[in-house]
Formats: C-alpha cells, structure tokens, sequence
C-alpha cells in the first residue's frame, strides 16, 4: 500500500485547465479529468489526500450517468470542488482520462443540503476527439427536451444524497468560460 504519496497518482486536479496547444487557438477549448464514464452507475471522485479514485458512491439499478462526467483542473467551484463538466461524446472515458474538449455551455445550479445553499454548476462541453456532436457549438443547439432530461439526472442524482438540487438557468460558452476564469482565481 502507497504510504506518504509514494506509488499514489499524480494529482490530476493540478494540471493546467487549458491545453497548451489549442486548434485555431479556440477560446473555448479546456482540459477536463473524467471522474465517472458514461453509463456506470457507480460515481468515482479523485481524492486529493490519498491521490487515488475513490467509489464515492453507487446509483440504484435504472439509474447511470447519462455521459462522461469530469472537472476542469486547477478551478474550483462554488461548492469547493474543482468545477464540474458533462462530457458529451462517442464511448465512454474512463477515470483519470484527460480530454480535450469545446465548451457548449452550463446548467447553472444550486445544491440545498445540510450546509445550506451552495452553487454547484455543471459545465457542458464536446470531447473535440468525437462524432456524434461534432457540429455542435453552443448548448442551444440541443433539443429542448434532451436539456430537460439532463436537469432531471443532476435534480434526482441530488435527491439521492438527501439535497435538493434547483437549476438556475442555462447558459452557452461565454457563461461557461466566465465560471472557468472565477474557478481559477479561487
């Protein structure tokens, strides 16, 4: 067993939020860690102490993260976390896989819980190694109802843990950009 950080990963949470080479240099292009793939039920978080990933905890049956979820590294959000990001793309990452990926926007948010109201935003971006949503540059451009479909997971993936969750707005890359830049100053 890795004592004292030795064998322990290295800490993904400190890598650089932007890629140092960006196509056409694309203001909207970030680094994320996937935390948890698509499809599992079981959500994974990196742990800063043990710099290993962690089970943090398991969905009931029927229910699985609808796509790749991860964070931007070096941010941190308004619920202490690094900032958290929805991947959209072919096939599942897996834990601990940095992608390259085009913001399309975020489902601004607040979590209610035991330690009251807190922000927790969720990022949404385009891994930009992808097929299916290639063409997609701004979250807008999704149907109306695969949006509704993703508020509801975060609504009931929240009534889970006992917190309400309350979506805010949704808002396209330039909001998105807004809580990278505020996640990195913090």
């Amino acid at each position: 067993m890795a004592q004292n950080g030795k064998g322990a990963l290295a800490d993904p949470t400190r890598l650089k939020p932007h890629p140092d080479r960006q196509e056409d240099d694309d203001k909207n292009i970030v680094q994320v860690v996937i935390e948890t793939p698509k499809g599992s039920r079981n959500k994974y978080a990196f742990d800063l102490e043990q710099k290993v990933y962690i089970l943090k905890r398991v969905l009931p049956a029927g229910m699985a993260f609808p796509y790749d979820f991860g964070f931007v590294p070096s941010t941190k959000g308004g619920d202490g976390d690094p900032v958290d990001v929805l991947v959209f793309m072919d096939e599942p990452a897996f834990p601990g896989c940095v992608l390259q990926c085009r913001l399309i926007g975020v489902i601004e948010g607040e979590q209610i819980g035991k330690e009251g109201k807190q922000r927790n935003d969720r990022l949404v971006a385009i891994a930009a190694q992808n097929h299916s949503f290639a063409e997609v540059k701004r979250i807008d451009e999704l149907d109306g109802r695969f949006c509704r479909e993703l508020e509801s997971f975060f609504v009931n993936y929240h009534k889970l843990a006992g917190q309400e969750y309350r979506v805010l707005g949704i808002h396209g890359p330039k909001t998105a950009r807004k809580l990278i830049k505020e996640g990195m100053s913090r």
